[in-house]
């Protein structure tokens, strides 16, 4: 799950990280003056709240030296349509903002640990130089960035710490608090099962050490483990994603009209791909797990219905440890009890596929049968038009 700016920051000031006062979010202007109360003096720095980079390139960040500066600033930028590299072409209506007080900015660097798949653990990224132009930087000078990895059961050790301190250049007034706050951003890191925690920029102020901004990504496979991030709203996901999470179904909504409903993660990968190599384009991904039966494959009929973009449903399951015979008569059953108003094609294989046909063909309801995954894939885009 991706964390906003303002949800990272708490967390890290919980953790003893410093960041620059906040003085709150606001999603209208009326809110502004009380939140620059609670940052403090001026300046002020007012970030708009959306999950991209390149912010401060498209207008997303501002600095605002007077009340009135501060005014006009927010009005113009809650409710802006936000487009930068990172949203490939589409802009992101901004909802919310977020005011700070500004700091006195002595030096910008780049830190970040991420998952790195090549060494089976946490790798720091760091480079002396941060703020806009790292993505640039890293393209044209990747000697400039230092890669160091990290034992996860360890976390970041004293001399490592001193090691990327003098890498980077630190001066010697700050590599105590340096060495503090890089070894609290790696522990957070592993402590909230992250995939990604990138500080851009890290900064050296008179005082010591901060984090200018926050972008925190957590693994969604550890949340229940993670109670913290778990209360967290999920500012991507959809109302049908966040119905499908809460009956425990693996949904994600896409751009196609063809719904899929699949046991398994892989085959439902292959169904999608199948789909669209068959001229098609799917709707959603849907994982209805091993246990499909008729509660689930209800509930999962009705998310992807839900959807008013699908003209066709596709049900691909592969019977294993739950048999073909139970799944049909899951299907069939789940099927009497909603009105189904699109076309739907079934395939069924592995074990009882026979009795389970059967269940289908004698069920009244109107069910395109196929036997091979091309075939379905096929019917159910011809269905779809």
């Amino acid at each position: 799950m991706k964390l906003l700016e303002h949800e990272g920051k708490e967390i890290l000031k919980a953790r003893g990280i410093a960041v620059p006062p906040a003085g709150g979010v606001i999603t209208k202007t009326a809110q502004l003056a009380a939140a620059m109360r609670r940052a403090g003096k001026a300046p002020w720095v007012i970030k708009a709240q959306v999950l991209a980079g390149g912010r401060g390139k498209a207008g997303g960040i501002k600095l605002a030296k007077t009340p009135k500066e501060a005014k006009e600033i927010a009005a113009k930028m809650i409710g802006m349509d936000l487009i930068t590299h990172q949203t490939h072409g589409h802009a992101i209506k901004v909802k919310e903002v977020f005011v700070e007080g500004g700091v006195k900015i002595e030096r910008e660097m780049y830190f970040s640990v991420v998952m790195d798949r090549k060494n089976a653990g946490p790798t720091i990224i760091a480079s002396a130089q941060g703020g806009m132009e790292i993505e640039t930087l890293a393209e044209e000078h990747p000697e400039q960035i230092i890669r160091m990895p990290v034992d996860p059961n360890v976390g970041l050790r004293d001399f490592a710490a001193r090691r990327l301190a003098f890498q980077l250049d630190i001066p010697a007034t700050h590599t105590a608090e340096f060495v503090k706050t890089t070894k609290a951003l790696v522990k957070t890191f592993i402590d909230l099962d992250c995939s990604m925690l990138e500080i851009n920029p890290l900064i050296l102020t008179p005082k010591g050490v901060a984090a200018l901004d926050c972008k925190m990504t957590t693994d969604d496979n550890a949340t229940y483990r993670q109670p913290l991030i778990a209360a967290l709203k999920d500012h991507e996901a959809t109302a049908l994603e966040i119905e499908a999470k809460k009956a425990d179904i693996s949904y994600v909504g896409l751009d196609g009209n063809i719904g899929c409903m699949v046991n398994g993660a892989g085959l439902a990968m292959g169904t999608m791909d199948t789909i669209a190599l068959a001229g098609g384009s799917p709707a959603n991904f849907l994982d209805v797990g091993g246990g499909a039966n008729e509660e689930r494959v209800s509930k999962a009929l009705n998310i992807i219905l839900k959807d008013k973009k699908v003209r066709a449903i596709l049900i691909n399951i592969f019977g294993g440890i739950v048999k073909c015979d139970m799944i049909a008569a899951g299907v069939v059953a789940a099927l009497k009890k909603i009105k189904l108003k699109v076309p739907l094609v079934v395939r069924l294989q592995g074990t009882n596929v026979e009795a389970g046909r059967e269940i289908l063909a004698k069920s009244g309801i109107s069910i395109i049968v196929a036997d091979e995954l091309w075939d379905a894939a096929q019917k159910a885009v011809q269905a779809a038009k």
